[in-house]
């Protein structure tokens, strides 16, 4: 686990086995050209049940969405629009 900030932009809300426990801050600016950043462990760690339930997360190891924050992740203070 490090303790190094990641900063990751890319174009879509994204969260990946890959990147948990990295304390990545992710950037995406979404089709409406709307810029949000978040912690992706702060996300996961708070859903974790539910992405570890996800069929694409235990098939594709990732979750994504191009136009937004999934509504139930919109309530973490980490994430800024």
């Amino acid at each position: 686990m490090s303790n190094s900030t990641n900063n990751l932009t890319t174009k879509r809300f994204v969260i990946r086995k890959s990147l948990i426990g990295k304390n990545a801050l992710i950037t995406f600016v979404n089709k409406k050209q709307e810029t949000v950043t978040y912690n992706h462990d702060e996300v996961y760690n708070t859903h974790k049940e539910k992405f570890d339930s996800m069929n694409c997360f235990q098939k594709y190891k990732s979750y994504t969405n191009s136009n937004a924050v999934p509504a139930f992740c919109r309530n973490l203070q980490t994430i800024t629009e």
